[in-house]
């Protein structure tokens, strides 16, 4: 199983990239196989065609299982991250891969913005979005057990969805 994390906030190496890399391994008890800092292509996320970009959008194509992170950010996820699902084919671009929606935000007001905003977009572009999504307060997420929770509940049907796909 091939796991990669994708990181759709606009500070490099942010809490989100630390909770997507903490959820990916809760999953999978193993590191991700690649981290994807969404901010870090700059400005290749604005034009078609930008190898950097491209390399990336094949690097999640081709992985088993992605988390797609993204802080809540005007109550949805990043423009960042949007350029970046831009970037896949609508319906097919995340065909077999299973994806995972975490949103991390300063308040539970938006607790549930990880299944109605950023779960129907993965699933619009073809992923398996079979796993609720995942909010974190991004003041606690790393001492709080919600990680270990959800990796304890959902784990297993990830296992099971990535050896189908």
């Amino acid at each position: 199983m091939t796991t990669t994390v994708v990181v759709g906030n606009p500070k490099p190496g942010s809490r989100t990239l630390d909770a997507g890399r903490l959820l990916a391994e809760a999953l999978t008890g193993r590191p991700a196989d690649h981290v994807i800092d969404v901010i870090t292509l700059g400005s290749g996320l604005l034009a078609w065609g930008d190898e950097a970009v491209a390399a990336s959008v094949r690097v999640v194509q081709e992985s088993s299982l992605v988390v797609f992170a993204s802080p809540t950010f005007k109550a949805t996820y990043t423009g960042v991250l949007k350029l970046f699902l831009d970037q896949f084919a609508g319906g097919t671009g995340l065909r077999d891969v299973v994806s995972v929606p975490l949103m991390l935000g300063a308040g539970p007001a938006h607790a549930m913005a990880a299944d109605l905003l950023l779960k129907p977009v993965l699933a619009e572009l073809g992923g398996t979005c079979a796993l609720p999504g995942l909010f974190l307060l991004d003041s606690t997420y790393a001492e709080d057990g919600k990680i270990a929770e959800y990796a304890e509940r959902w784990a297993g049907v990830a296992t099971a969805l990535t050896k189908v796909s």
